[in-house]
């Protein structure tokens, strides 16, 4: 290999490498954005989400290698314009076509090794991806209910628990719950010594079942309160 080679290459090799990593990085973020009501809330761990991002990733290199290379082409030869590399070389009698020699030398390497990528390493990473999406659309909603902290993050209802037990944090103790429905305010209040969070239809559904609960109507001239043995609620999970 020749100093002009290597002069090429190398001017070459900071550009590919940047540029490719950029546009790696914008495609694989608009594409997650895509998917991340499928993620948000679901609780994964840091292997899960980082699972996704890998093989999304190996999805993007077919689209992001093409523009790589073109955009690392055009500021390695801008870049040895500017400096005047470029009509130094000419003057010294080497051809336009011996100067673009290197670049569509490693040009052709790289369009065979994306064409062995996109055979056999795509359709593997597309497989895995998408299974492993779908796992993570079928596991459930977490909720983040805290011991004494009002939570808020069901549509139309408030939720205090004094202390959550069982493996997965499903039994609730000392239950307050304000029912917004009606839009007409704290107007609806339950309370209940003990409770259960529970999932139907595919993690479609989630819902709460209480126990010994105390259903309280307010308003402002009057106080109605009804007990109740037990009692279920369902909402459609978002």
């Amino acid at each position: 290999m020749k100093k002009l080679d290597k002069l090429i290459l190398k001017a070459f090799a900071g550009p590919f490498l940047l540029t490719f990593a950029v546009v790696e990085f914008i495609l694989l973020t608009q594409y997650m954005l895509k998917y991340m009501d499928d993620i948000i809330g679901k609780d994964l761990g840091f292997a899960v989400i980082g699972q996704l991002l890998f093989f999304f990733s190996v999805l993007m290199v077919p689209i992001a290698l093409p523009l790589a290379v073109l955009l690392s082409s055009l500021m390695t030869y801008g870049t040895l314009g500017e400096h005047q590399e470029l009509t130094a070389i000419k003057t010294s009698g080497i051809s336009l076509t011996r100067i673009l020699r290197p670049v569509l030398l490693v040009s052709l390497v790289l369009a065979v090794g994306a064409f062995w990528f996109n055979n056999t390493i795509v359709p593997k990473a597309n497989l895995n991806a998408y299974s492993l999406l779908w796992d993570v659309r079928q596991q459930k909603l977490s909720l983040d209910i805290r011991e004494g902290v009002f939570y808020n993050g069901i549509p139309g209802y408030t939720i205090k628990v004094n202390q959550k037990a069982g493996e997965n944090g499903d039994l609730l103790k000392g239950v307050m719950i304000y029912d917004h429905t009606n839009t007409d305010g704290n107007s609806k209040v339950i309370l209940a010594d003990s409770g259960r969070m529970f999932m139907r239809f595919g993690g479609n559904i989630w819902g709460w079942s209480y126990s010994m609960a105390s259903c309280i109507w307010s308003s402002p001239m009057f106080e109605i309160g009804q007990e109740r043995a037990s009692c279920a609620k369902l909402f459609r999970a978002t």
